[in-house]
C-alpha cells in the first residue's frame, strides 16, 4: 500500500510527462553513479569540478541519453519491460563507461582507471534498479486481481502463453503442469513446473478458475487420451490455438478459446489427395449454391485455394451472401490469389436465374449445397422443403445440362436413408431426380455425396449444448440412447470435392463418418470440460448442470444410416464408398414430379406425404 499512491500517479501520468520523469532521473542517477564512483576510488566525498571533467560528465550524459532513445527505452512501458529492455542497459552502459574513459583521455580529465568500471556497475545499479523495481511492485500488487489459473504443457507453447499472461490483465499463471518428469522443478517467467499428477493438491492451493491446454506437437490419439484425464478435473478446461493455425495465421499464439470441436469428436481427419481435390477445379470455372450456409461456405473456401479460374458464390440470403464474399475477397488477398469470386443473389426455384448465370460465367463445376435441412422446420413446412430441396435440386440440374456444365455434385445427407421425416425423403428424392437426368443423357456428370452431421454447422449441438451450459443449464438432450454420425466441416467439404472428381454419371458416395456418437456422452464430455458435473434426476444423479430428455422431435431417428442394400464398394479413397442403390426411370421420374408439382401447388400437404411414400424413398414417418 506504501508504493501505491506514487507508483498510480506514475502509470496514469500522460505519456510525455512520464518521458520527462523518467529521462530527468536518468540524467541524475549518471551524475549521481559518476560522482559515487570517484568518492569511493579517491576515499573523498567533496571533491572541485573542472571544465575537463564537466565536460567528461555532460558527454557522458548525452550519449548514454541518446543511447536509450534509440534504444527505445523511453517507449517501453516500465510496468511490461522485460529481459530484453534489461540488456539495453547493460549495453547503454557499456557505451557510456566506454565514453566517460575516452572523454577522460581527451580532455585530460583526473579520472583513475578503475573508475569507468566502478561507474558502470553503480549505473547499472541506478538505472535499472528502479526500473525492475517498479515492475516488481506492479506486478505483486495487480496480479492479486487476476484469477489463477493453470497452464498444462511446459514445452514452447505453455512457456509462451505464460510470458503474455503475466504482462496481460486477464489471468495469472500461478503452476506449469507436464507429464514428463525432467522438467518438474524448472522455473519459466516465476512460475514453477509440477507433474501433473500433482493437481489435487496445487487446486486446493491456488484455487485456479481455468486449466488452458498448451499441449499440440502430440498425435490425435495421445491429445484424447489427456483430454480424458483433464474432463475429470472439476475446473473449465480451455485450449491455446494449434501450431497449424498460428503457422497460417488464423490465430496468435497466445489466444485463448474453447476446446475446438474436433476434440470432442475423437476423429482424425485424413490428409486429402490434392491431385483430386484440384481435378475439376484448378483453372476451371466452379459454381456453389448455398455458399451462405455451414457447407456452402467451407466449400467455398476449400475451392478458393485450389485457385479456380473464377468462383461464382449463389445465395438466396443476402447478409449471408455478403458475409462470405468478403470473407472470400480477403482469403484472396491475403494469398495473393488470381481469381474472380462473383457474388450472386438468387433462388435454385429459379432456373433461368441459374441458367444466365451458368452462360454468363461459363461454369464447369457446380456444388450444389442450397437445401433446407433442418428436419423440425421442414417437417411444419413441407411445401417449402420440397419446393427448395426437389424442384430446386432439379431446376439447377436442368440448368446445368442445358449450359453444358461438365460436373455436377449434390451435398446430400444421411437423413435420406429409410427417411423417417419429410427433410430426408426430399433428399432422397433430390437424389432419384439426378440419377433419373444421369441415366438419360451423358454430358453433364452427376454426383451425390451422403454424409453424416457436422460438427460447428448451424444447429448443431455443440454450440446449443455451450450456451446452454453457460446459462447454467438446463442442456436438452432428446433421447438418452440417440447416436449421430459426425464429422468436421473442413474435412466433409475436402471429401465432397474429391468424391465429385472420382464420380461416374449417376454415382452415389457415401463418406466415411468412423464411429457413431452417443449425444448424451457429447454433452457429458461438455460439462464436464467446463468445469462442472451433470445432473440427471431420473438417475438420482447430484451435479451442477441438469440433463434435460425433451423426446424425439417430430420425424427424428434415434439411429442413422448411411447406405441403402449391401451393394457397397470401395474406392481409391479410403475415407469414401459408393453404394449401387434403385434408381428411377426419367419417363417414370418426371410423372412423379409434375404431380408433386400439383400438389405443391395447391398446398396439399397429405398428397405430398402420399407421393412421397409411394416414390421409392423409402419414406416410412414415424407419426
Amino acid at each position: 500500500m506504501l508504493f501505491q499512491t506514487p507508483l498510480n500517479f506514475l502509470l496514469s501520468a500522460d505519456r510525455k510527462l512520464k518521458r520527462s520523469i523518467t529521462i530527468t532521473y536518468d540524467v541524475f542517477a549518471i551524475a549521481l553513479s559518476l560522482y559515487l564512483a570517484i568518492a569511493l576510488r579517491l576515499n573523498v566525498y567533496v571533491f572541485e569540478l573542472h571544465t575537463p571533467e564537466v565536460l567528461s560528465l555532460i558527454s557522458t550524459i548525452i550519449v548514454t541519453i541518446v543511447c536509450f532513445i534509440n534504444l527505445g527505452m523511453y517507449r517501453a512501458v516500465l510496468r511490461y519491460m522485460m529481459l530484453p529492455a534489461l540488456s539495453n542497459i547493460f549495453f547503454a552502459v557499456f557505451l557510456s563507461a566506454t565514453t566517460l574513459a575516452l572523454s577522460g583521455f581527451f580532455f585530460h580529465t583526473f579520472i583513475p582507471r578503475s573508475v569507468p568500471f566502478i561507474y558502470a556497475g553503480l549505473a547499472i545499479l541506478t538505472l535499472g534498479g528502479p526500473r525492475v523495481l517498479i515492475r516488481s511492485v506492479y506486478y505483486q500488487v495487480y496480479k492479486r486481481k487476476k484469477p489463477n489459473v493453470f497452464i498444462y504443457g511446459a514445452g514452447s507453447a505453455g512457456r509462451d502463453l505464460a510470458s503474455a499472461l503475466i504482462q496481460g490483465a486477464e489471468f495469472h499463471p500461478v503452476a506449469l503442469l507436464d507429464d514428463d518428469r525432467e522438467k518438474v522443478g524448472q522455473i519459466f517467467y516465476g512460475v514453477r513446473v509440477y507433474h501433473s499428477s500433482e493437481f489435487d493438491d496445487l487446486k486446493g492451493l491456488y484455487s485456479p478458475v481455468k486449466v488452458l491446454l498448451a499441449v499440440n506437437n502430440i498425435g490425435k490419439g495421445e491429445r484424447l487420451r489427456l483430454l480424458e484425464k483433464v474432463s475429470h478435473w472439476p475446473v473449465e478446461i480451455l485450449s491455446v490455438p494449434s501450431v497449424e493455425d498460428i503457422a497460417t495465421g488464423k490465430a496468435e499464439s497466445t489466444e485463448i478459446k474453447d476446446l475446438d470441436v474436433a476434440d470432442l469428436l475423437g476423429r482424425e481427419a485424413v490428409e486429402p489427395d490434392m491431385a483430386l481435390m484440384a481435378r475439376n477445379i484448378e483453372g476451371e470455372n466452379v459454381m456453389v449454391t448455398g455458399a451462405g450456409g455451414s457447407i456452402g461456405s467451407e466449400l467455398c473456401r476449400q475451392i478458393l485455394r485450389l485457385k479456380p479460374r473464377s468462383l461464382v458464390i449463389f445465395e438466396l440470403n443476402e447478409y449471408n451472401l455478403y458475409k462470405i464474399d468478403q470473407e472470400l475477397n480477403n482469403i484472396k488477398e491475403r494469398l495473393h490469389l488470381d481469381v474472380a469470386i462473383i457474388p450472386v443473389l438468387g433462388s435454385v426455384q429459379r432456373q433461368n436465374r441459374l441458367e444466365k448465370t451458368m452462360l454468363a460465367n461459363e461454369v464447369h463445376t457446380v456444388f450444389h449445397a442450397a437445401a433446407y435441412k433442418h428436419v423440425p422446420l421442414v417437417e411444419s413446412n413441407i411445401v417449402e422443403g420440397v419446393r427448395n430441396n426437389v424442384f430446386g435440386t432439379l431446376y439447377c440440374a436442368q440448368a446445368a445440362i442445358n449450359c453444358n456444365v461438365r460436373n455436377f455434385t449434390l451435398i446430400s445427407t444421411d437423413k435420406a436413408v429409410r427417411p423417417t421425416n419429410v427433410m430426408g425423403a426430399t433428399k432422397r428424392m433430390a437424389e432419384l431426380v439426378l440419377q433419373a437426368l444421369a441415366d438419360k443423357q451423358r454430358d453433364t456428370t452427376f454426383t451425390m455425396v451422403r454424409f453424416g452431421n457436422v460438427l460447428g454447422s448451424s444447429g448443431s449441438v455443440v454450440p446449443l449444448f455451450k450456451q446452454q451450459i453457460r446459462k447454467g443449464g438446463p442442456v436438452t438432450v432428446t433421447h438418452p440412447d440417440i447416436i449421430r454420425y459426425f464429422m468436421l466441416i473442413p474435412e466433409a467439404a475436402q471429401l465432397v470435392i474429391q468424391a465429385g472428381a472420382m464420380g461416374h454419371n449417376g454415382q452415389v458416395f457415401v463418406l466415411d463418418m468412423g464411429e457413431p456418437v452417443q449425444i448424451l456422452d457429447l454433452a457429458k464430455r461438455m460439462i464436464h470440460l467446463m468445469g462442472m458435473k451433470e445432473h440427471i434426476e431420473a438417475c438420482g444423479q447430484d451435479g451442477d448442470i441438469e440433463i434435460h430428455f425433451t423426446g424425439l422431435r417430430p420425424g427424428e431417428k434415434l439411429y442413422e444410416e448411411l447406405l441403402i442394400g449391401d451393394n457397397v464398394e470401395g474406392t481409391g479413397h479410403k475415407k469414401i464408398m459408393t453404394a449401387k442403390e434403385y434408381m428411377l426411370k426419367w419417363e417414370d421420374m418426371s410423372v412423379l414430379l409434375k404431380k408433386l408439382d400439383i400438389c405443391c401447388h395447391e398446398f396439399d400437404e397429405n398428397c405430398i406425404k402420399e407421393i412421397l411414400l409411394k416414390a421409392p424413398t423409402g419414406y416410412s414417418p414415424q407419426n
